[in-house]
């Protein structure tokens, strides 16, 4: 069995932040649980839309079988009320380990354009541990987005990459996930939707992709792979990218998702940023 369906959702409405356009100083009248000005938390109505993308999302058809997020504090807490339920719904793990597992993933985060000044960091696990249970972190991240910022084209390269090898890491788990939830930011959502239905518009700033606050969308997997990944390389089978390097943040690998391919043989978007579950309905597009 391989992966089927990609669930993508953005974190709700969050609390505010300023950035110095000079210096790089992030500040906020809210102080950020992780301490962190650029990590925010969700306001009072992101957490009601977050109750409400939960319960949504504890309909899902297939369910969920593995939760990826975005490091940012806004990102999984979004996601909390949903895996709290899960919790309290069944002991059986949405990944087959026991237990209910959130997968923090760097290269799911967010986008901050390019400047100058060194971009903001996430938490780091240990800190994120503290406020959120159930969380696991790879000991080498698949791709961790530069702090000297990223182009529009940089940060669709880095989602495809980073989709690359969460379906091919799905795609070889011997407990046969059929489903994948993704939690992310506005313009990482819209990267993602580009990447895995491997259309790139002529203007990168197309309304293709729709990706307002605590909004669903639901990719279709277009065809089975025709092998497992341990047979690529092999004749008729496409070669693994490169390996994207932390000493070289800023050379993301080519995968080859333009031109209609899509990561992984590609995807059909069959949900659009759905949000007709929310009481406030479709707010902050990006």
């Amino acid at each position: 069995m391989v992966l089927e369906v990609i669930y993508v959702v953005r974190h709700g409405y969050r609390s505010n932040w300023v950035v110095d356009p000079e210096t790089g100083t992030y500040s906020s009248n809210i102080r950020s649980p992780t301490g962190i000005a650029s990590d925010p938390a969700l306001a009072s109505y992101g957490v009601q839309q977050a109750e409400q993308l939960g319960a949504h999302l504890l309909q899902a058809d297939p369910p969920v079988h593995l939760v990826y997020s975005s490091p940012f504090y806004r990102c999984l807490q979004t996601l909390s009320p949903f895996t709290n339920a899960l919790v309290e719904k069944t002991s059986k793990a949405v990944d087959g380990e026991g237990k209910v597992k959130v997968r923090v993933e760097p290269g799911l985060g967010e986008f901050y354009g390019l400047a100058r000044f060194d971009h903001p960091s996430p938490a780091s696990i240990e800190v994120l541990n503290t406020h959120f249970p159930h969380l696991h972190a790879e000991k080498d991240p698949t791709i961790v987005p530069s702090t000297k910022g990223e182009s529009i084209s940089q940060l669709h390269d880095r989602l495809a990459y980073c989709l690359h090898h969460l379906i091919e890491r799905a795609d070889a788990d011997p407990e046969g996930p059929k489903s994948l939830l993704i939690c992310t930011h506005a313009a990482s959502m819209i990267a993602i939707g580009r990447a895995l239905t491997g259309r790139m518009p002529e203007d990168e700033g197309e309304d293709d992709f729709n990706c307002f606050t605590c909004s669903f969308s639901k990719f279709a997997r277009r065809q089975m792979p025709a092998s497992s990944p341990e047979q690529e390389g092999t004749e008729g089978v496409a070669k693994r990218p490169a390996k994207w390097s932390p000493q070289k943040a800023d050379d993301v690998p080519d995968i080859n998702w333009r031109d209609g391919n899509g990561v992984a043989g590609g995807w059909d978007c069959v949900v659009n940023g759905d949000c007709s579950f929310l009481e406030g309905g479709e707010e902050r597009g990006w």
